[in-house]
């Protein structure tokens, strides 16, 4: 299990570039989050064996919705090291480094928002 560090607040984290009644005081820079995860021999047959029913194959989805969000976790923790308190523009990629392993990168621009007045 994953040690859980200071993290940056999800209500001030956006893939805008404002947030709505806060204005950006200061721009600390680019932050990102990576993991690089595998299938396991089990979740590769027990999905192939879904694939025969059709549908969501639910072990795929799982695994992916869990990756992102542990990306988005370590993204949020390295702004909250670097004193933010809002991430703006967050997007995430995802790149196949070899068959069966992907690197998914969630990242943006950690700033320093306060109440607009």
């Amino acid at each position: 299990m994953e040690e859980q560090l200071p993290a940056v607040d999800p209500q001030m984290i956006t893939t805008a570039f404002t947030l709505d009644g806060y204005h950006i005081d200061r721009n600390l820079g680019i932050v990102r989050g990576i993991i690089v995860r595998s299938r396991s021999i089990f979740g590769t047959v027990g999905a192939s064996l879904q694939t025969l029913v059709g549908g969501d194959i639910t072990l795929f989805t799982n695994l992916c919705e869990e990756t992102r969000a542990h990306a988005f976790q370590r993204m949020s923790q390295h702004a909250a090291q670097m004193g933010a308190n809002a991430i703006v523009g967050v997007r995430y990629d995802a790149t196949e480094i070899m068959q069966g392993v992907t690197e998914v990168l969630c990242y943006g621009t950690a700033v320093i928002a306060a109440p607009a007045k």
